[in-house]
């Protein structure tokens, strides 16, 4: 398989996390390959559980994943980014059941509809982003260490991603917000579209349980990854900003993207904190 294609499913990584490729810079490709590979699995799985709209396509190509990382052990693999992971001792070292687990959380979500309220959004979330957690901090840590602040802050992630889709899901069963939360502020799935006094208040209480519960995340136990470091720091500011702005839609997408001397820096601390785990 030619660079080019191992290249695109990482391009596709970095579209949907900019500050990643910050990152990169204190991950080298060279000297670890499959960290930058796993990161891109992970976009690719996620993208199957919530970025295809039809369930039947979607299980479809969780199917193939799940096949292909069955017998990846053995083969070697038949995708790119297989073919890279599966080069690496990690991947034998980790046991087959936990790589196929993230695909088979993301299976068993696939027609799930909106959750009640914020902590039932945390439970549904957690099983998906647990399974692709637990695999992550395997691989950068062994299987001795704990993945709980990692399925916490990979859960987090996925709620504040969800909200910047805010409008774009407005027509799918599973909204950014909880029903609990859309009945408080009176608000229908078709006034999610449009801006107003009422989604700005919604958005902004959703922001509130968002920054609480990553502030809840930083005591829990289990090393990050430099890329799941990151996130999350860079995660922290974005809602920590956008929960005190007048629009705090508009500055989440303002802040998603933003590069700089301030991701840099996190990007060091997230770095910092990976070597100090591993030395």
């Amino acid at each position: 398989m030619s660079d080019t294609a191992l290249q695109s499913y990482i391009d596709k990584w970095l579209a949907v996390q900019p500050q990643q490729r910050i990152a990169l810079a204190f991950v080298d490709q060279n000297a670890y390959p499959g960290h930058i590979a796993l990161a891109a699995f992970e976009q690719e799985l996620l993208a199957a559980a919530y970025g295809i709209r039809e369930p039947h396509v979607a299980a479809t190509k969780l199917n193939w994943w799940a096949e292909e990382l069955s017998g990846a052990a053995a083969s070697g693999g038949r995708h790119p980014l297989t073919q890279v992971l599966f080069d690496d001792d990690r991947a034998h070292a980790i046991a087959a059941e936990r790589w196929v687990a993230p695909v088979l959380a993301a299976m068993g979500q696939l027609e799930e509809g909106t959750a009640a309220d914020f902590p039932a959004q945390l439970a549904a979330g957690s099983l998906l982003h647990g399974a692709v957690a637990d695999l992550e901090t395997a691989w950068w840590f062994g299987d001795k260490a704990s993945s709980e602040r990692a399925t916490r802050v990979a859960t987090l992630s996925h709620l504040l991603h969800s909200l910047l889709r805010l409008e774009e899901d407005a027509d799918r069963d599973r909204l950014a917000l909880p029903m609990s939360r859309l009945a408080k502020f009176g608000l229908s799935r078709n006034q999610l579209r449009e801006a107003s006094e009422a989604r700005d208040a919604a958005v902004r209480a959703q922001l509130e349980d968002l920054h609480q519960s990553w502030r809840e995340a930083d005591r829990l136990p289990g090393p990050l990854s430099a890329f799941r470091g990151l996130e999350s720091r860079h995660g922290q500011t974005v809602v920590a900003k956008a929960r005190k702005a007048a629009h705090p839609l508009e500055e989440l997408r303002k802040g998603q993207g933003r590069q700089g001397p301030g991701v840099a820096w996190q990007a060091w601390l997230a770095a910092r904190g990976w070597q100090r785990e591993i030395d």
